[in-house]
């Protein structure tokens, strides 16, 4: 689901340089995030129209709150009647990540280190909680969108809503020292890897079932794109780029290797192509007996990863009932991921804590 209440920003009071304080570190993970209450549908569909979809489709200020109302209507029917009040495993699942990322953090850290959570479209939104670091007295932020891939669509968004809180301070002191920000990791080796590892674990199974590894279907999902949006098409080419070093380390055992786009169909529009279903159909003609499907571009479960997926499953079934077909799930709460993006923020938190003294506004 997307969702959003207010997006107002608040102005904030800076803290002061206080030298008997040890310096600190606030981590952002940041997020789409997705309702819990379907009154809040228009309201994060609001917010989704202005940060994302008023990127490729030119829509006037003033129809964002009747798009909202539109699309939010479209997802209490989908969530709500088709899918039987289907509710998101997405923000739970972001609070154990949060979690696992503070100890990994804190085990080197300590206290001088917290990691907040805040969503683009939900609460706790990245606006309130970014104002809540500055009233904390963090000197230091390390903005980390938990997104695999890296685009106006997706980490940015974070951005933006970061220097929507500074521009409204109104204080001589700025309200931090520094500001990092870890981008994508669409092409980072220890993330390809642990995916590999995962992918590998469950077609070892399914290889003990009479299937040939040849006879298999791998279908990897990242989320698509429109085809001509305005240029912004750097999540497209990240999720491509994540899709080629997966299938170089597979594609000797495991043949039938296809990308699957997730796409948000609108009319007029065209999305990244193939679609989950094309993938599967292209696959099954080629002898596939069997068909998994498994994330690459998120590491969060949430309603694409379920929901558009197990879409695509009914209809193949109606069409190819002989096949079978596997839903794999993101990384989720592996604690190897924990590790892993821990060691990034490391890197920048240690850059931070040995950084210059807070600038002052000239």
């Amino acid at each position: 689901m997307i969702g959003s209440q207010s997006q107002a920003t608040h102005t904030v009071v800076p803290h002061k340089e206080d030298s008997a304080e040890p310096t600190r570190v606030a981590v952002l993970l940041a997020g789409y995030g997705e309702v819990e209450s379907y009154r809040d549908l228009s309201s994060y569909n609001q917010a989704a129209t202005k940060y994302i979809a008023s990127q490729f489709v030119s829509i006037p200020e003033w129809l964002y709150p009747a798009a909202g109302w539109f699309l939010g209507l479209l997802d209490w029917y989908d969530f709500g009647f088709k899918h039987h009040h289907f509710m998101s495993p997405e923000n739970e699942m972001f609070e154990k990540q949060r979690i696992g990322i503070e100890q990994q953090l804190q085990d080197r850290w300590g206290n001088r280190v917290q990691v907040f959570k805040g969503f683009y479209f939900c609460e706790p939104f990245v606006q309130e909680v970014v104002t809540e670091t500055i009233e904390q007295g963090f000197e230091n932020l390390l903005v980390f969108p938990l997104l695999v891939v890296d685009s106006a669509f997706t980490g940015k968004i974070a951005i933006e809503q970061v220097n929507e809180v500074i521009a409204t301070n109104k204080s001589e002191d700025l309200p931090f020292r520094s500001i990092r920000y870890i981008p994508s990791f669409a092409t980072e080796p220890t993330y390809i890897d642990l995916l590999v590892r995962q992918i590998k674990e469950s077609l070892n199974q399914l290889s003990t079932c009479g299937c040939f590894e040849s006879q298999i279907g791998v279908i990897l999902t990242v989320h698509g794109g429109p085809e001509k949006a305005n240029g912004l098409l750097t999540g497209v080419i990240d999720g491509q780029a994540l899709f080629d070093r997966v299938q170089a380390q597979l594609q000797h055992q495991y043949p039938l290797i296809s990308i699957g786009w997730i796409n948000h169909d609108m009319p007029f529009i065209k999305w990244s192509q193939p679609n989950l279903e094309q993938a599967a159909k292209s696959l099954i003609g080629s002898g596939a007996q069997t068909i998994i499907f498994k994330p690459l571009g998120w590491v969060t479960e949430n309603y694409e990863t379920i929901i558009d997926v197990e879409d695509a499953i009914e209809s193949l079934q109606r069409q190819y009932p002989t096949v079978t077909y596997t839903r794999l799930e993101c990384v989720n709460d592996d604690p190897e991921f924990f590790s892993i993006a821990a060691g990034w923020a490391n890197l920048q938190i240690e850059a931070m804590l040995s950084g210059s003294k807070i600038a002052t506004r000239k």
